[in-house]
């Protein structure tokens, strides 16, 4: 009976310190694990502030405007703004300059030259026809200038606009074939006149 209790006294004891044992290496792995899930969860902030910094420069566009505005300059706007808030951004129109020839409503890109003419200046052509500056720049043309190109009405010149608007830049002088309206004859007929990008 003695011998039974001293084994019973025994397990009993082994349990214990079993017990005891798991007790505590229970806490230190709920505390690792908590220190993990901190770990984790401070670089996966990190990532989206970073994350947050580079949407936020793909959503902005650096434009060059020249011409006949109160402040020429660059300026950095957001990527939806248009046309008039960039001239808005420098200071709004001079008085000799010619609005007419400016597209208001276009959408602004990056690294677009804006020129603003003066009243009786024309933004493209010129005597000396076809210098690369006196080119019709195609990714950033104003209506107006589309249309000084032979061939362009102000119907098509809309619908390059537009195309470039909802397709992007364009790459090649051949990716205007791509224009309902335009084919090689007609391409034939300014391809000279236009420069890419």
């Amino acid at each position: 009976m003695v011998d039974l209790l001293k084994k019973g006294a025994f397990f009993i004891a082994i349990a214990g310190i079993i017990g005891i044992f798991l007790f505590f290496t229970r806490d230190d792995s709920v505390e690792e694990s908590q220190t993990e899930f901190d770990a984790v969860t401070s670089s996966l902030d990190t990532a989206a502030e970073q994350g947050d910094d580079t949407e936020q420069q793909e959503m902005e566009v650096i434009v060059d405007i020249k011409g006949a505005v109160t402040k020429p300059g660059v300026y950095e706007m957001e990527s939806e703004s248009r046309v008039n808030d960039v001239i808005q951004t420098a200071g709004g129109f001079t008085e000799d300059a010619d609005q007419t020839q400016v597209n208001l409503a276009q959408k602004v890109q990056d690294e677009m030259i804006l020129i603003i003419p003066k009243e009786g200046e024309e933004t493209s052509g010129g005597d000396n026809g076809g210098s690369e500056s006196e080119k019709v720049k195609i990714n950033h043309a104003t209506q107006a200038e589309m249309e000084s190109l032979n061939g362009i009405g102000p119907s098509k010149a809309e619908t390059i606009i537009q195309y470039r608007e909802e397709h992007g830049l364009f790459q090649t002088e051949e990716d205007l074939l791509e224009i309902s309206g335009i084919g090689e004859k007609t391409l034939e007929n300014f391809r000279d006149d236009i420069q890419i990008p």
